[in-house]
């Protein structure tokens, strides 16, 4: 029924434990990870990781993220990198550069960033013959792409 041969679980493929930064925390440098992340304090420099980050209500990042998917409550300032999902809460306050897949925005979040998106978007430099030329036809109905 019970045995002594207990075997170490393993650990989740991409790192395990979920890294945090505590509110009232100031860190200026860079951070590499492999697991996810939540910053609740104030982060002056970038964040890579192959998990999710997750900026809280009273979090601060001045830099740039590179993530798989990211959760924002709190502020942004710099350039962020989504591969999947980008989803802003409507205390967020983002500023800058923005590259992603999918974006949801909930009412209130102020989204103040040059934002590119598509499945296809890469982390690095966009090219911008991709995008649909978009004209107005009258002063009252919407664009059409050509």
């Amino acid at each position: 029924m019970f045995s002594d041969n207990k075997k170490p679980r393993p650990m989740n493929e991409f790192g395990g434990q979920p890294n945090r930064i505590e509110k009232n925390t100031k860190i200026k440098g860079d951070i590499t990870s492999e697991a996810d992340f939540r910053i609740d304090g104030k982060l002056e420099g970038n964040v890579k990781t192959s998990g999710k980050v997750v900026i809280g209500k009273d979090g601060y990042i001045n830099g740039k993220v590179e993530c798989v998917n990211a959760d924002i409550e709190g502020k942004f300032n710099g350039e962020l990198n989504v591969k999947d999902l980008l989803s802003l809460k409507a205390s967020a306050i983002i500023e800058g550069t923005v590259s992603v897949a999918k974006l949801a925005v909930e009412p209130g979040a102020t989204f103040n960033a040059a934002c590119t998106m598509g499945k296809g978007v890469s982390t690095g430099t966009s090219s911008s013959s991709a995008t649909p030329k978009l004209e107005s036809t009258k002063s009252n109905e919407p664009a059409k792409a050509s």
